[in-house]
């Protein structure tokens, strides 16, 4: 059995950008960059977190995933949607 989801959330130099860090890997060494809905057809998670209103871009690596609002989007609206969604996707493998 593997151990339980963790999400710790980084700010990032980017005011509109935050990092979720997770321990599980999303990407090996690959980046991966989605920004519309289209784009994320394939990737569930990308997906789901594209749907999320006020989110503008994913961008995975390795063990986290970078998460840009549109700024006029408060992070109080829409951080926990954001983990709520993370932990949803992975609740389901």
């Amino acid at each position: 059995m593997s151990e339980p989801l963790q999400v710790e959330i980084q700010p990032t130099p980017n005011v509109n950008a935050l990092k979720f860090v997770l321990n599980r890997r999303l990407t090996e060494g690959r980046s991966q960059t989605f920004r519309s809905a289209d784009d994320a057809a394939a990737h569930p998670l990308a997906s789901r977190l594209l749907a999320i209103p006020g989110i503008v871009q994913v961008f995975l690596l390795n063990d986290f995933v970078t998460v840009t609002r549109d700024p006029g989007r408060a992070w109080e609206e829409i951080a926990g949607a954001i983990e709520t969604a993370i932990r949803e996707h992975f609740a389901r493998e």
